[in-house]
């Protein structure tokens, strides 16, 4: 089935377009608000205005106690009513008798309710009960509002229903509004077209930074890094700016680390390789010493480039996302199982010096790899002897060995932990040993270090940071210690 791709949109289209339906769907919801608030007005306003003239109408037939009204019959009533009334805009008032438009007024009002020929008929049907009525007439294309109200004169001799009738056409009073909602429609469009065009031009400003960031990523490749993005203000985004930039910064030195990797690497196995390549060219083959001697120099080659190919294994694992998983780990008995396992070691003559009664958090199986490296390290470059402690201050533990050969001069201190790096004794090796012990060193926030040791020699040092938890350490157990300095 075929993938469909979807269209790109961009962040800023994407932007602009909610801020501007946002926008536009709140200025609806208070224009409808405002409308619907202002017609159910205009609604109990008709209703109010139809029961005054109710009332007005009363009074007409009633007159005052001072001035009563003598009508000789409701006919009469209902016209003085027609007469007298002083309709709004938009109303129309007639006298109604048995059922049939019997009286209008003088003058031409808005509404002319016998332009709606079922409406008298169905008003009189309405208020057939006797008692004033407010209804709705929506037939035969008009929609209005009216007053039914029986006109009935005490003592008169009354043989006909007579009825006064006025109404409000309700279309015409709402469309009072309907030309502010208009113009509200109007200047909202605008509105919306203003906060659009702010919102690009906003948008804009503020994406910028992220479409530099864009235009940076696609140029950077392996073969440049050396691109960095602007900083400019102090928000997130200037914060996102910080952070690739030290992303780049991080490729960068992880390249130029696996470029330089990889240039040693092959320095390095291009040696036995051109050895083992020249010495078999030159091999005699009928000569049963040449051969037996050149094999072994191509095993004895052969053997070293496995020795680096394991130490290149070893240091890569301590570069992956979890190098060291450190738990509580009483330091005393650690050192112990360090001595004990040096003590296989061919060559060493090994010896337990002070140790710190201490639980720091470490992971013991690399830092037992580390030591046994400096172990090895003691017997490979110290003659063979050495001694194994450890000590605390306020703020770390320090695991060391300490050997008894010729030292490191100070120019190699700096470099003697660096990958590939040979002692100037030409012993062989990988160079890798004490790299190994740096990176787990520094995989615990702590560091590797050497110093000159008292009488000769040298101490090679993992410091830990310790985690706080512990106030308590000593720098001797028991009996069983010697002085780090001496033997």
């Amino acid at each position: 089935m075929p993938v469909v791709s979807m269209p790109v949109v961009s962040v800023r289209v994407r932007l602009v377009a909610v801020i501007t339906l946002v926008a536009a769907i709140g200025m609806a919801a208070v224009g409808a608000s405002v409308y619907i608030v202002e017609q159910a007005s205009i609604l109990g306003q008709i209703d109010d205005r139809l029961r005054a003239n109710l009332d007005s109408a009363r009074f007409i037939v009633a007159g005052t106690d001072e001035q009563p009204q003598a009508w000789g019959s409701s006919r009469e009533a209902v016209e003085d009513i027609v007469r007298r009334m002083s309709p709004d805009d938009n109303t129309g008032v007639v006298g109604v008798v048995d059922g049939e438009t019997a009286y209008i007024p003088g003058v031409a009002l808005d509404v002319d309710l016998r332009s709606a020929p079922g409406f008298v008929p169905f008003a009189a049907q309405t208020a057939a009960g006797g008692d004033p009525v407010l209804g709705t007439y929506a037939e035969e294309g008009v929609v209005w509002r009216f007053l039914a109200t029986p006109v009935d004169v005490p003592g008169a001799p009354e043989t006909e229903s007579v009825l006064f009738v006025m109404a409000y056409d309700i279309d015409a009073e709402l469309s009072e509004i309907n030309g502010p909602a208009r113009v509200f429609l109007l200047a909202g469009g605008v509105v919306i077209v203003i906060i659009s065009g702010v919102a690009t031009i906003a948008a804009g400003r503020l994406l910028r930074p992220l479409r530099r960031m864009r235009e940076t990523a696609e140029r950077v490749s392996a073969q440049s890094l050396s691109e960095r993005l602007p900083i400019e203000g102090r928000d997130d985004v200037s914060e996102l700016a910080a952070t690739m930039n030290a992303m780049l910064d991080r490729l960068d030195g992880a390249l130029d680390s696996q470029r330089q990797l990889l240039s040693d690497v092959g320095h390095e196995l291009k040696t036995p390789l051109t050895i083992v390549r020249g010495h078999v060219e030159l091999m005699d083959p009928a000569d049963p010493d040449d051969v037996r001697d050149t094999r072994a120099l191509a095993v004895d080659e052969l053997d070293r480039m496995s020795r680096l190919v394991q130490d290149l294994s070893s240091a890569a694992s301590l570069h992956g996302p979890a190098p060291v998983a450190p738990v509580p780990t009483d330091a005393a008995d650690l050192v112990a199982q360090i001595v004990r396992k040096a003590e296989a070691i061919e060559g060493a003559d090994v010896a337990a010096g002070p140790v710190a009664e201490v639980v720091v958090s470490l992971d013991a199986a690399r830092i037992t790899q580390a030591m046994l490296q400096l172990a090895q390290n003691a017997v490979t470059h110290g003659g063979g002897r050495f001694v194994i402690g450890s000590d605390v201050d306020a703020h770390r533990l320090a695991l060391w060995v300490r050997d008894y050969g010729p030292g490191v001069p100070d120019g190699e201190r700096r470099a003697v932990f660096e990958r590939f790096h040979r002692g100037s004794d030409g012993t062989a090796g990988s160079g890798l040993g004490l790299n190994i012990v740096q990176v787990i060193a520094r995989a615990h926030g702590g560091a590797a270090r050497v110093t000159d040791a008292p009488g000769g020699g040298a101490v090679f040092a993992i410091t830990v940071p310790l985690d706080g938890a512990n106030d308590e350490a000593t720098t001797g157990r028991g009996g069983r210690g010697v002085d780090p300095h001496s033997r």
